[in-house]
């Protein structure tokens, strides 16, 4: 597919991205909806509280000789929930590895009505209306949804545009029809 370039404005243009999306993608997606969302907010101090918290009643029981089946417990919970804190994303990211692998290649095309992105499993057609808001990254545009955890999002890496002035036109389009969080 060629690009079109239309002076009718931003909204009218056309840009297409050809990649791969990887796990360090949807690892950084993740991180970036988790900042931006209330929910993520509260999921990136909640994790590690619950963890510390934790470990710290580990700590009473040893200190109050209780039994070894609570102390293992309180630490396998403290240890899980600070591990959980700090490599969320990525553990989310790679639970999709097999996912990202049997879709292969994304063509993806971008244009006034929204996004088209076409893998070798999937073809889908996401509205403006379906993911109003958007955010940006050193490597990556990201769609969201508005619910509260930013359920559904979508990942636009900036290695798939085929000339780097094909990133400006992006984030045009994206400002033209999204709101930038």
């Amino acid at each position: 597919m060629d690009m079109e370039y239309d002076a009718a404005g931003p909204a009218a243009q056309t840009v297409e991205l050809a990649y791969r999306i990887t796990t360090k993608d949807l690892a950084e997606a993740v991180r970036l909806r988790d900042s931006k969302t209330a929910a993520g907010r509260r999921r990136r101090w909640l994790f590690p509280v619950t963890g510390v918290l934790s470990l710290l009643l580990a700590a009473l029981a040893i200190a109050g000789d209780e039994s070894a089946v609570k102390v293992t417990g309180f630490l396998t919970a403290g240890v899980m929930m600070t591990v959980f804190a700090l490599f969320g994303p990525r553990i989310q990211a790679r639970a999709f590895r097999g996912l990202l692998e049997k879709a292969g290649d994304c063509h993806t095309v971008v244009d006034g009505s929204g996004v088209l992105a076409k893998t070798a499993t999937t073809e889908s057609r996401i509205s403006w209306a379906a993911q109003p808001r958007y955010a940006e990254t050193d490597g990556a545009f990201v769609m969201l949804s508005d619910d509260k955890g930013a359920v559904a999002m979508t990942v636009l890496p900036k290695r798939g545009v085929r000339h780097p002035a094909d990133v400006d036109r992006l984030r045009a389009l994206l400002d033209a029809n999204l709101r930038r969080i």
